[in-house]
C-alpha cells in the first residue's frame, strides 16, 4: 500500500517562470499532478506568490553515481541498502531532481567485481522503496555495462529479466584508449587507490588489454543487440576519436556520455547524438581528469545535457553557470540541459518543461548572488522537498 498520493493540485505565481524558450511572469495552475494552464502576465488571487524566486521545471538526471557512497560510505563498510536508497533519494530531491536514473554497474574489473558493489541488493532495495510510495523522486535505472568483462552480456540479460531499465551505457576502461588514452592518468589513479607497484600495474594493464582484445567486440555486439531488442536507449562513454562516434552512429546510440575531446563532441552533435557532460566540470571550471572542458563545448554549441555525476547539487549549479554562455540561449536554454533535453533523449515526452499538459514537476529557486538555492520541489504537483 502506498503511503501518500502521487499527485497534487496547486496554483503558483512567479515573476520569473522559466519556459523552454523564454522567461515570463505567469501563474502556473496544476490539477491532479498536471499543468493545466500557464497564464502569462497574470497573478491570480488564489495563487501562492513566490516573490522574487524563479520557477523552473524539475531536473532530469541521467547519470549519477551518488547512490554508491550512501551504500558504501567507507571502504569495506556496507550500509543497509534500503536505508541507503532513502537517504540518497532525499538528497536527490533536495537538489531539485524530480526524475533520476540510478546508475548501477554491471560487469567487473579485476579489482572490483559486480557482486562487491551490491548490484542486486541495491536494485531490490530500490524496487522495495518504490513500492512504499515514500520515494520523493521518480527513479529509473541506468545500467552501466563494462564491455571487456567476462559474462557481462549474460549478466545484463539476467538483470533485465528482473528489473526495469531505461538506459544502458557502453563503457570500456581499457588502459590506453578513450578516457585513459593517456595511460599515465590511470596509473596515477591506481597508485593512489591501491598502492600497487609499477610491475603489478604492468601486469594488471596487460591483462586488461588482452581481455579487451579477446572479448570486447563480441560483448559490445551482444549488449547493443540486447538494448535494441529490449527498447532501451543506448549511451556511449568517453568517446575520444571520430571513429568512436562512427561506431556509435552504427549502433544507434542516442547519448554520448563524457566525450573526452572537442572532435568527438562535435561529431556526436552533428550526428544527432546528444552530448552529455558532467556538471562538476562546469562548476569546477574544467575536467578533474584533464579532458575537454564542458564550458568549451557549450561555447561551441555542442553541449546538450548535463549530469551531476558525483555531486547531485552540481546539476542546478551547472545549468545556472552556463546561462552566460552566448551559444546556450540564455537561462532558458541552459535550463534545458537539465530538464527537457535529457527527458527527450530517453523518450520521456511528458516532462521537462513548464507547459500545459506536462507533468507538474517544479522547482522553486532563490538566488544568493548568482548561486541558485533550491527552496521547494514538487513532483506531479505534490511537494517533495
Amino acid at each position: 500500500m502506498k503511503a501518500r498520493d502521487d499527485i497534487g493540485s496547486l496554483t503558483l505565481f512567479s515573476r520569473r517562470v522559466i519556459l523552454a524558450d523564454r522567461e515570463i511572469a505567469a501563474t502556473v495552475v496544476v490539477e491532479d499532478g498536471v499543468i493545466t494552464a500557464v497564464e502569462a502576465d497574470t497573478q491570480r488571487s488564489d495563487s501562492a506568490d513566490l516573490g522574487e524566486d524563479l520557477l523552473i521545471p524539475g531536473l532530469v538526471e541521467l547519470h549519477t553515481d551518488h547512490l554508491e557512497p550512501h551504500y558504501q560510505p567507507r571502504p569495506k563498510v556496507h550500509w543497509d541498502p534500503l536505508s541507503a536508497v532513502f537517504a540518497y533519494d532525499a538528497q536527490i530531491a533536495a537538489s531539485g531532481i524530480t526524475t533520476v536514473f540510478d546508475s548501477l554497474r554491471i560487469g567487473s574489473d579485476d579489482d572490483r567485481p559486480t557482486t562487491a558493489d551490491g548490484l542486486l541488493d541495491l536494485s531490490e532495495a530500490i524496487e522495495t522503496a518504490k513500492g512504499t510510495g515514500l520515494l520523493r523522486s521518480d527513479h529509473h535505472t541506468h545500467l552501466r555495462c563494462e564491455i571487456p568483462s567476462r559474462g557481462v552480456v549474460e549478466e545484463a540479460e539476467s538483470y533485465l529479466a528482473r528489473f526495469d531499465v531505461r538506459l544502458m551505457s557502453l563503457m570500456d576502461h581499457t588502459p590506453g584508449q578513450r578516457q585513459f588514452r593517456d595511460e599515465e592518468k590511470l596509473r596515477t589513479y591506481y597508485r593512489g587507490k591501491t598502492g600497487l607497484s609499477e610491475s603489478d600495474l604492468d601486469r594488471l594493464f596487460a591483462n586488461r588489454r588482452a581481455r579487451a582484445d579477446e572479448i570486447g567486440e563480441p560483448n559490445k555486439r551482444g549488449l547493443v543487440a540486447l538494448a535494441h531488442r529490449s527498447g532501451i536507449a543506448l549511451a556511449s562513454h568517453d568517446d575520444t576519436l571520430e571513429d568512436h562516434v562512427a561506431e556509435s552512429v552504427a549502433d544507434r546510440v542516442s547519448i554520448a556520455e563524457f566525450p573526452t575531446t572537442v572532435e568527438a563532441a562535435r561529431a556526436s552533435h552533428a550526428a544527432g547524438i546528444s552530448v552529455l557532460m558532467g556538471a562538476p566540470n562546469v562548476v569546477r571550471g574544467g575536467s578533474h581528469s584533464g579532458n575537454v572542458s564542458a564550458v568549451e563545448l557549450a561555447g561551441a554549441g555542442v553541449l546538450d545535457i548535463l549530469s551531476s555525476d558525483y555531486v547531485p547539487i552540481s546539476l542546478i549549479h551547472g545549468a545556472f553557470g552556463l546561462a552566460g554562455v552566448p551559444a546556450m540561449g540564455g537561462l532558458a536554454g541552459a535550463i534545458q540541459t537539465v530538464t527537457l533535453k535529457p527527458a527527450l533523449a530517453t523518450g520521456m515526452t511528458d516532462r521537462g518543461e513548464i507547459a500545459t499538459g506536462k507533468r507538474a514537476d517544479l522547482v522553486r529557486v532563490a538566488l544568493v548572488g548568482d548561486k541558485p538555492v533550491v527552496r521547494e520541489v514538487w513532483r506531479t504537483g505534490r511537494r517533495i522537498a
